[in-house]
This record gives C-alpha cells, sequence and structure tokens, in this order.
C-alpha cells in the first residue's frame, strides 16, 4: 500500500480467513489516494492486482524526491544504491547499509529474504516486487535483478531486518527510453 505520490509505504501480509477471503489491518490515517496491491501466486502464475483506497482528509501531494545515492532510515541505519548508469534489460541494483558508520556484513533474513525491493513508476504506479540474489544470510550488499517495465521515474523501496526490526529505505531513480537508470545531476541537469 502506498498514497499515490508515494508516501506512507506498507509492506503487508494478509491473512486467509476459513471462508477463503484475505483480511490484513492497515495504516489509514494518511489522507489521499493510495494504491493497494495484491501480488500473489495461482496454479503456478505470479500475478498482481491493484486497486485505489480514498482515505478522507485534507491532502496536499508530496513531490517525488529528487534522485539520490543514500537514504537515512533512522537509528543510525543508511543505506547506498549502486546502479548501472546504462544498459538493457535486467540489471543489478546493489544496496549497501551501514550502521553508525560501519557496513553491515549481514542482515537477518526477512520473509525469508535478506531483503525486498519494490519498484513503482511514477504515475501510473507500474508494480515491480523483487527478492535478492543468492540464499538469505549472505554477506555484503544485498543485490537485486532489477528489469523496469519502462522509462519513467521510479520510486525503490528496500526493506531489510536487522536487530529485529524492519527498515525501509526509498530511492528515486530516472530510467532513460532504453532502459537505462541514469543519476541526475544535483542542478537537476543530465
Amino acid at each position: 500500500v502506498v498514497r499515490r505520490d508515494f508516501e506512507g509505504f506498507q509492506h503487508l501480509h494478509p491473512e486467509q480467513l476459513p471462508d477463503g477471503t484475505w483480511t490484513v489491518e492497515l495504516d489509514a490515517r494518511l489522507p489521499g489516494v493510495h494504491r493497494v496491491f495484491a501480488d500473489f501466486a495461482t496454479a503456478g502464475r505470479s500475478l498482481t492486482l491493484g486497486t485505489d483506497l480514498f482515505v478522507p482528509g485534507v491532502f496536499d501531494p508530496e513531490p517525488l524526491p529528487p534522485t539520490a545515492t543514500t537514504d537515512d532510515v533512522g537509528d543510525g541505519y543508511e543505506v547506498a544504491v549502486d546502479a548501472p548508469a546504462h544498459g538493457e534489460g535486467a540489471r543489478r541494483v546493489r544496496f549497501t547499509i551501514t550502521h553508525n558508520g560501519r557496513e553491515l556484513r549481514s542482515v537477518e533474513p526477512y520473509l525469508g529474504a535478506d531483503g525486498h525491493l519494490v519498484a513503482l513508476r511514477e504515475h501510473d504506479q507500474a508494480f515491480l516486487h523483487t527478492h535478492p540474489e543468492g540464499k538469505p544470510g549472505g554477506r555484503g550488499p544485498i543485490s537485486f535483478q532489477v528489469e523496469y517495465p519502462s522509462a519513467g521515474r521510479y520510486r525503490l523501496f528496500l526493506q531489510f531486518k536487522h536487530a529485529g526490526d524492519v527498515r525501509t529505505a526509498a530511492f528515486t531513480r530516472e530510467v532513460t527510453g532504453s532502459g537505462a537508470v541514469t543519476e541526475e545531476a544535483p542542478d537537476g541537469a543530465h
């Protein structure tokens, strides 16, 4: 669940009730239009469904944050992203996590993986959810193979677990027509 301006990201896991329906509690205090994604597999196929959820109240959309290579996720944790500037198809996106200035050598498994990555395209919120390369309990940076569906600006949400807490880092990425990721210069020029 994420508001249409990419605020209030929530990665939730519903519970199936005896009647076959699914339920989950979500934080709906942030007014505005939220996009809800249901990402699941059935009959050997992965599917994603989406719908909008309207939360009443005064809504002042936030602008998409500028591209950056680091995100301060609080409590002394910082995440750095490393992605290729050019390339076709899938490419490796690596995240290095530090705590109080020291690189974490490993993280705790979270839902069976060292991390989860959700990428959403600006405007239509095209959805991509992927898991890291390697087996849980790996060492060093968390790496993902990412294939963006098309050109545009994307918001990436990385979730990882350390010291018993799940943390979320968020990054804005620019993807060119060739599928290449580019860095935005500090003055906004490319």
